[in-house]
């Protein structure tokens, strides 16, 4: 059991290195490991791929940077989308914490990306302090809480919300929150108005948001970094053009399983190693 024991004291800065190599090799080289999807994703897919082209999704990015590598990929995921059905977006934030910024950094990348057109395609709102007195407002005239977009280009100006005055016009709202502005949505938006709402959050967040689905007070839930690579693999599938984009959740998980499995490993083997120590020792 002499080699049990020189394994036991294997130099840690060899595990770091396999755990940098899990997490670095997956990112250069995408292993694309198999995506299962899961209802609630699917839902908000199903969703999406119902709107009629020229309708409006309202999106609303209800997060700020601290969010982004779990919440950006979902935003690019359903904007790609959209674009690809003819579905029109409006983008605001209700988050005060760099909300406005993460719908820029999208929306523009829609635009690289897909040559989709300010103003035509999309509208990036901006931000308005308020939260529910803002939502409740936005009921009766979009205009009126948002008189200006965030280039301060006047609405009316804007072609595309010539046909948008309130949520009447609004084919389906997606919230991607982490904070109570989610529930926000379901509870005041769809409630009161009887809009269709989606939501996309956190992982640590998506437990709660299931009880509104079961209620069908929301369409459904996108959750974590592992539904936004579901909902990627959805649109990869139903439009093989754009599975070539990059896919950021897909990458993400892939990371994470093959740095899960090497901690996993360790685990397994450190406590293997130290069993058969300790039997020698026992019998000797």
């Amino acid at each position: 059991m002499k080699l049990a024991r020189k394994l036991l004291l294997i130099d840690r800065r060899i595990i770091f290195l396999l755990v940098l190599a899990g997490a670095v090799i997956p990112i250069l080289f995408p292993i694309g490991l198999a995506v299962q999807v899961s209802p609630p994703v699917r839902a908000v897919f199903q969703r999406v791929e119902a709107l009629r082209p020229g309708q409006t999704l309202l999106l609303s990015f209800d997060y700020g940077p601290s969010d982004g590598p779990e919440l950006d990929p979902m935003a690019d995921a359903i904007l790609r989308h959209c674009h690809k059905r003819g579905v029109k977006v409006v983008g605001l934030s209700l988050f005060p914490l760099g909300g406005v910024d993460m719908a820029f950094a999208r929306l523009r990348q829609l635009a690289t990306e897909l040559g989709a057109r300010d103003g035509e395609d999309w509208v990036n709102l901006g931000y308005k302090d308020g939260g529910q007195a803002a939502m409740k407002a936005m009921g009766d005239n979009l205009a009126l809480v948002f008189p200006v977009d965030a280039n301060g280009v006047p609405v009316g100006e804007i072609p595309l919300m010539r046909a948008v005055r309130n949520y009447n016009d609004v084919g389906l709202a997606v919230s991607l929150a982490t904070s109570v502005l989610g529930e926000w949505w379901i509870n005041l938006v769809n409630a009161q108005f009887g809009v269709d709402v989606a939501v996309g959050t956190t992982a640590v967040s998506a437990p709660k948001y299931y009880a509104f689905m079961e209620a069908k007070q929301a369409v459904g839930v996108i959750g974590g970094m592992k539904g936004a690579s579901e909902y990627e693999e959805l649109v990869a599938e139903a439009y093989p053009d754009l599975a070539g984009l990059s896919r950021t959740a897909t990458v993400g998980m892939d990371v994470q399983s093959i740095v899960h499995l090497v901690i996993l490993f360790f685990i397994l083997f450190g406590n293997a190693m130290f069993l058969a120590t300790r039997r020698t020792r026992q019998e000797a």
